[in-house]
């Protein structure tokens, strides 16, 4: 059994006032004894204005964020994952970042978000984050103390054979950090989150961002525990907050053994 704290949050546009909030709940869902924690995309910052987001981010050896939460992990001896955070990788360029760091302060893996979010929305939302940001290349599955972690970030969720690899690959838990829009969301969140657990026989942890941000955008909260025969163990609604959940890891082989799916795969030619 191992306890999961799942972080909610309506992040602003301030980077230090948003690491506060996130350390407060850390060091609350600590104290009810998670010894893993996992934070939403974009943490530390939303912001939608171009020339702000880029004055405003780092690089990842200079950014406040990755500094503290280090520090962090290490202080409580926990393993923890920051869903994203936004990184500068060029004087244009910027990454969505995930990262987990060990219980010693270690960063322990890095995910770049290889899906980029290049729609537009009934009602007049538009969203191009190719024009600043930088796809990742890489899929990654993290070994813990406790488990294997498939990474991913929020418009990864709409891609499952990404999904169905990492389970491949070793992974008994998804993780799947959010900043969903209210319309997608309402729509599309729990199908496709339970989808990606019931295809894998894996844990999904889903941290979502929620509520109005500073810069009028709206998202859809909702973050989601689900085990791995589609159940949901824990939804946090809208409000930002903690929410502690005890897993099973017996129950990843368990459900594989009900439900053989990974072990039928085959190749096929059109």
């Amino acid at each position: 059994m191992v306890r999961i704290g799942l972080i909610q949050l309506n992040s602003g546009n301030e980077v230090a006032q948003n690491l506060d909030i996130i350390e407060a709940y850390i060091r609350e869902a600590h104290s009810g004894g998670a010894e893993f924690i996992s934070t939403p995309e974009t943490s530390h910052l939303m912001e939608m204005n171009r020339d702000a987001v880029l004055s405003k981010a780092k690089s990842e050896s200079e950014d406040e964020g990755v500094r503290r939460f280090a520090a962090l992990a290490g202080e409580l001896g926990i393993w923890l994952h920051i869903g994203s955070l936004i990184i500068k990788v060029g004087a244009e360029k910027l990454a969505n970042r995930a990262f987990l760091f060990s219980p010693a302060g270690d960063i322990a893996a890095r995910y770049d978000k290889l899906h980029l979010f290049d729609v537009d929305l009934p009602g007049g939302e538009s969203y191009r984050e190719s024009r600043l940001y930088q796809a990742g290349e890489k899929a990654v599955v993290a070994e813990t103390s406790f488990a294997k972690l498939g990474m991913s970030i929020c418009y990864d969720l709409r891609f499952p054979y990404l999904y169905r690899d990492m389970a491949d690959n070793g992974a008994n838990i998804l993780l799947i950090p959010a900043a969903f829009t209210q319309k997608t969301g309402e729509a599309h969140w729990h199908t496709l989150m339970q989808a990606r657990a019931i295809e894998t026989g894996c844990y999904v942890v889903a941290a979502a961002q929620t509520g109005v941000h500073a810069t009028g955008r709206g998202t859809y909260g909702h973050s989601l525990v689900i085990n791995p025969w589609g159940e949901v163990l824990a939804d946090a609604g809208t409000e930002t907050g903690v929410t502690l959940v005890d897993i099973d890891l017996a129950k990843v082989e368990e459900t594989r053994l009900i439900m053989p799916s990974l072990k039928h795969t085959r190749t096929y030619e059109f």
